[in-house]
């Protein structure tokens, strides 16, 4: 690519007035525009420009005529923006100056009144606010959806057990639908995560110009209420260089994404041939171009692979902002991308979840069998050493250990025992305890608030839906 200086040329240098007598060369305008991407910003940027306008002709800063002229051209150039008929143009570098330089060919002198008391500093900063805000909005939203999936499906199974897993061991039973009621909780958190990211970032920049405010009599706090802030920034410096609620924004994406590629990744386990406890049909799987039986879950592999993605995102734009000093430095520039594809690939990645979570058909016969498998009783038995005979709960453990060795050389189950199996190790032991060795006693015994049993969970998966409805 030539690094020949374009000639001086008055609209390429509309930016910058008459600082500048040549224009950008072509690699300094590759570099330094960034109209490419944050032309996504093109609504929030005109909700911004109509709620600064008003202010300044409510104050007296420029003419009523002036204002309504504004308004005018700003709702023509969204209605072309929204058809696909505005050309957005590299030379004017950004979504601001692109909207403003537009409004100008369009109204004239009213036009160029417009950027009075603002700079792009503090409009960039708005507008991408509001653009996390309205993101946040709409995940928040989608993240209910997946949580009334799960819950759902947790009403439907709260009864059916399958195998805990601690180490990816056989640990003890629990139900299909207490396993889904905990990624409710995750999803939950995540849902406080956004609030909480929301709440913070709801300060509006605009009025602090470039970085030390503006010497018109503005009224922040008109502009800040018509944007729905709750109040406007404190500090002219910070309110232009902060990029905290981008960055919160980022870590609570790459911590629901860790929760969403947790559960994919159980999917993945579930279809497997040695599992097979659920069947995805054939709307979120794929077949291979060579062995004609795949059935593959690429779905949930993709939305576990989405979490490098967005936990990237959150470190590239730590990285970016961990040496800038105040106030605005245009290494913020790299801060929109990230959050865009942060914000896009996290939204598929719940609207995949959401929709595996409808479409999966679990097996409950056969996660019933493997629940049962690997001793997964054994806790019941050393519980009920403990509340039977009032044995230590470490001795009740040391016997059911060897009762475990015991049922594994003869290769059966705890409740493939014989009571004298069980005497020969604890001679107090009687042919009650066998009552206790069943999967569905394991799960139904656990009512410790939060707990496995199957009323618990229909109590909890109600409470969800009631919650969510």
């Amino acid at each position: 690519m030539s690094d020949t200086p374009t000639p001086p040329d008055a609209e390429a240098n509309l930016q910058w007035g008459g600082r500048f007598a040549a224009g950008p060369s072509a690699i300094m305008q590759e570099i330094n525009a960034s109209i490419g991407f944050d032309r996504k910003l093109w609504r929030q940027d005109i909700q911004g420009s109509l709620a600064h306008a008003a202010m300044l002709a409510k104050m007296g800063i420029i003419a009523p005529a002036d204002e309504r002229d504004i308004a005018t051209g700003l709702a023509a150039i969204a209605a072309d923006i929204e058809a696909g008929r505005f050309t957005f143009d590299a030379a004017l570098e950004d979504i601001h100056m692109n909207i403003e330089a537009r409004l100008s060919e369009r109204i004239g002198e009213a036009g160029k009144r417009l950027h009075t008391a603002r700079s792009r500093n503090d409009q960039v900063a708005t507008d991408f606010r509001l653009w996390v805000r309205d993101a946040i909005d709409g995940l928040d939203a989608q993240i209910a959806d997946a949580m009334r999936a799960l819950a759902s499906r947790a009403a439907e199974h709260a009864a059916d057990p399958m195998p805990g897993f601690t180490h990816l061991q056989t640990a003890q039973p629990v139900t299909f639908g207490h396993h889904l009621l905990a990624y409710v909780e995750m999803l939950a958190r995540d849902r406080g995560r956004l609030a909480d990211c929301r709440r913070r970032l709801n300060e509006c920049p605009l009025g602090a110009a470039a970085l030390a405010g503006t010497s018109f009599a503005i009224d922040r706090d008109a502009t800040a209420a018509a944007l729905g802030f709750y109040r406007p920034a404190a500090n002219s410096l910070d309110a232009v260089s902060d990029r905290d609620f981008a960055l919160e924004f980022l870590a609570a994406a790459a911590i629901s994404a860790v929760h969403l590629s947790r559960l994919a990744e159980e999917i993945v386990i579930w279809c497997s041939a040695p599992f097979r406890f659920i069947r995805l049909s054939d709307a979120y799987t794929t077949g291979s171009s060579i062995m004609p039986q795949k059935r593959n879950p690429d779905a949930a592999e993709l939305v576990r692979a989405k979490t490098g993605r967005i936990t990237g995102a959150l470190v590239g734009l730590l990285t970016v902002m961990k040496g800038l000093p105040l106030a605005y430095a245009k290494d913020m520039q790299e801060d929109k991308e990230p959050v865009f594809d942060a914000a896009a690939a996290w939204a598929l990645a719940l609207a995949a979840l959401a929709g595996m979570v409808r479409d999966l058909a679990p097996d409950t016969a056969r996660m019933r069998i493997f629940a049962a498998s690997g001793f997964a009783t054994a806790t019941d038995l050393a519980d009920w050493l403990v509340r039977v005979l009032a044995l230590p709960f470490r001795t009740a453990h040391h016997i059911t250990g060897r009762l475990v060795a015991r049922a594994e050389a003869q290769g059966v189950d705890l409740a493939g025992l014989t009571l004298a199996d069980m005497q020969a190790e604890e001679p107090r032991i009687t042919a009650a305890v066998f009552s206790v060795l069943t999967v569905d006693a394991s799960v139904a015994s656990r009512t410790s608030y939060g707990g496995t049993a199957p009323a618990n969970v229909a109590r909890q998966a109600r409470r969800w839906l009631e919650a969510l409805a």
